[in-house]
């Protein structure tokens, strides 16, 4: 299947879903969409991806099956300067999948364009009808669970699960990726967006999902989401944790963050305080302990300065770190399985 992606005036820094279709989803993309840096390549802004021609919108895309839409604001909502790009690609019978708080399928206008050109509105944050409490049964499947977890959100808890499942299988492991947000759906191709589930059913869409695979693969990598110190999005953090059941955490953080994101006035607490703090949520549950760090470095703009921050990171929380991006997973595999 042939992509493009929607980022406008978000690529690469604020645009978490399209740049992680770059770099590991299978389908072929074509063009990323951004009118403030139309004209350039991916590849002028991103090494390690998939390169592709940046273009101002869906009228200089030649060919394409689908349109994603790659952005993920806080609230998720619908910006409408993005109308015109999806109502040229559903008037070309272009699919459109999107991961939004903001449903496509309840839009008048695009739900009667892609009826009239038989095309398809994915929206992957809609959640299953069918989920259910929690029944506590995740710790009884034979795989050994591992859940990243974060002092923040947007601090790369689903590139290190990525990274540490795709690392995990090139070393022969029999893994899963099992996703959580609307991003790691996309890329999968399957999943519970646990931050639309009403509270009462996350830690059983969770759940749910470890019971589907773990009995199958010797490892479940877990995306984590959100922070449990975070005023917004603790909730799903915790509900993950409890319906995961995990034996083993894994905590990311990025380098140079200091305040929590989107409450710029709320400091970080200190690093050991998170491994303190998640390993007592876990416990009344199922014992698991933070046994590697994840450090993102995109800040550092050495491999010298990155290094020396993972270093301390390492030393901080007394486990092994890496920058699964920078450094590679050896050291974080090497504690984990």
């Amino acid at each position: 299947m042939t992509v493009a992606l929607l980022a406008h005036e978000k690529f690469p820094e604020d645009a978490k879903t399209a740049v992680s279709m770059l770099r590991y989803a299978d389908d072929e993309i074509v063009a990323v969409l951004d009118r403030d840096r139309a004209g350039t390549r991916v590849s002028d802004h991103l090494s390690g991806v998939q390169d592709a021609p940046i273009v101002a919108g869906m009228d200089d895309v030649d060919d394409c099956d689908e349109l994603l839409v790659g952005i993920a604001p806080i609230g998720g909502g619908f910006d409408d300067s993005w109308r015109p790009d999806v109502r040229a690609a559903l008037e070309r019978g272009c699919d459109v999948t999107a991961g939004l708080h903001y449903f496509l399928n309840d839009d008048e206008e695009f739900a009667d364009l892609a009826a009239a050109n038989d095309c398809e509105l994915r929206d992957v944050r809609e959640p299953s009808p069918d989920l259910t409490v929690s029944e506590g049964v995740a710790d009884e499947v034979d795989a050994e669970v591992i859940l990243t977890v974060g002092t923040d959100c947007s601090v790369g808890k689903m590139t290190a699960t990525l990274e540490l499942y795709e690392a995990a299988r090139e070393q022969g492991a029999d893994a899963a990726f099992i996703p959580t947000g609307q991003t790691g759906i996309m890329i999968a191709g399957w999943g519970n967006p646990i931050d639309r589930v009403v509270s009462d059913f996350t830690a059983g869409a969770v759940e749910e999902m470890i019971l589907e695979k773990g009995n199958d693969h010797d490892y479940l990598f877990v995306e984590g989401q959100g922070s449990i110190v975070h005023p917004a999005y603790s909730a799903v953090t915790c509900g993950i944790l409890h319906g995961a059941m995990p034996d083993e955490l894994v905590l990311c953080h990025e380098a140079g963050r200091e305040v929590i994101h989107g409450y710029e006035d709320t400091p970080l607490p200190a690093l050991p305080e998170y491994v303190d703090l998640y390993e007592s949520l876990a416990g009344p549950v199922h014992d698991a302990d933070v046994v590697a760090g994840a450090l993102n470095t995109r800040s550092l703009d050495t491999d010298e300065g990155a290094r020396s921050a993972v270093d301390a990171y390492s030393r901080t929380l007394s486990v092994p770190a890496s920058d699964p991006i920078r450094f590679g997973s050896d050291e974080l595999l090497e504690a984990l399985l």
